[in-house]
């Protein structure tokens, strides 16, 4: 039976307790960090769920979300802590119907998280993520203030967009997934591109990550990661033993020891950024001892900032973990809409607590590609009145 959302501890902050580093492998710009887990459990494992239409059509409640869905996961657990053995991919589910259309063949979908059977539940990895992000910043105006326009007050932000790249347009990643070793243990990766932290990914069972590992060329990534991918290369982290230390086996050894955690120590102060930041996060389904949530840093300006999701179990262990990297202006449009809600969405209440102008705020919306939610006239004196100024 699934406890009550309630009874579920929301993630504050990522911890990969329970989980090391191994020594990174490098490709052009695309470096992976593996991560091993110390302890395996047995009774949570995920396989992965193909799918074929050109788009899915997801029904959320009150909106549907439209994307491309390469593929689902599946998740199947035991009640009371046995082993199980994950189904595979040999089962078909239809997920719902298939209608062509003069755009393509459109899958529908019932929910992004969906209980198939008493233990076994699908869910859209990083589609669960992006769609929480979307209904929590992109719901509209609270109050009909007269600068809005007739259509921001009735339906809101509508439709609500964001665009991404499919990682198979990241440059060197196919490749890094085909080349890279995969270690004994591995259940996950950090994985940076031009040094920048593009995701994590984390499941519970090393056998449940190398049949997902080839599914990160088919999520989707910001396309700064694509920028940073061009320009740069990964530094390759090299440690030369010194002849003088080393003279048997234990020596070697001791040196591999030290070697292997400096690196361990290197990279973990390289996700700093993701490990360390606050985390605004919901529960979205709860299900024997663990629960799935979708989650978002505090958003920074000029820093990074990621959404994901989780499955945790009650002890505090991560057992699966899928982040998105925002791009800057996915961010500052975040941003914006965040601080309109906190002012209950009055424009010049919203501009003072930012140090600008009713003008310059106005602007600041028109650039970030909210010109819609305004009036026109409301623009247009914002246009006329910097015009002036100059």
């Amino acid at each position: 039976m699934a406890k009550s959302r309630a009874q579920s501890k929301t993630v504050t902050a990522l911890a990969l307790r329970g989980l090391s580093f191994a020594p990174s492998q490098s490709w052009g710009g695309v470096r992976l960090v593996p991560l091993l887990r110390e302890e395996v459990r047995d009774d949570l494992r995920l396989t992965k769920r193909e799918y074929t239409a050109d788009v899915m059509a997801v029904d959320v409640g009150n909106a549907a979300h439209w994307s491309f869905v390469p593929h689902g996961i599946v998740a199947e657990w035991s009640t009371d802590g046995t082993p199980i053995v994950p189904f595979g991919t040999q089962v078909r589910h239809r997920d719902g119907k298939h209608v062509q259309t003069s755009a393509g063949m459109v899958q529908l979908a019932h929910r992004m998280v969906r209980r198939e059977e008493p233990t076994r539940l699908r869910f859209l990895p990083l589609h669960l993520a992006m769609e929480g992000y979307l209904a929590h910043f992109f719901g509209g105006p609270e109050i009909a203030w007269g600068e809005y326009s007739k259509g921001a007050i009735s339906t809101g932000l509508s439709p609500r967009v964001e665009t991404s790249v499919s990682g198979a347009g990241l440059p060197g990643l196919s490749d890094a997934l085909r080349i890279f070793e995969i270690h004994e243990g591995q259940v996950g990766i950090l994985l940076y591109v031009g040094g920048a932290l593009g995701a994590a990914f984390v499941v519970p069972h090393p056998e449940d990550y190398r049949a997902l590992h080839t599914s990160l060329i088919e999520d989707f990534y910001g396309e700064l990661l694509v920028y940073y991918g061009l320009q740069a290369t990964a530094e390759r982290m090299e440690c030369a033993l010194p002849e003088t230390k080393v003279s048997s086996l234990g020596q070697l050894r001791g040196e591999l020891s030290a070697m292997r955690a400096a690196w361990a120590t290197f990279q973990e102060e390289m996700g700093h950024r993701l490990l360390e930041r606050e985390l605004t996060a919901q529960v979205v389904y709860s299900f024997g001892p663990f629960s799935m949530q979708h989650f978002s840093t505090d958003l920074r300006l000029k820093e990074e900032n990621h959404l994901g999701e989780v499955i945790m179990h009650d002890d505090g262990t991560l057992q699966y973990l899928k982040t998105y990297r925002l791009s800057a202006a996915q961010a500052r449009r975040a941003y914006l809409l965040k601080m309109l809600a906190a002012c209950h969405w009055n424009i010049e209440a919203t501009a003072r607590s930012l140090g600008q102008s009713n003008d310059e705020f106005v602007l600041r919306l028109d650039k970030a590609g909210f010109d819609y939610l305004l009036k026109e006239h409301v623009l247009a004196a914002a246009r006329r009145h910097k015009r002036n100024e100059r």
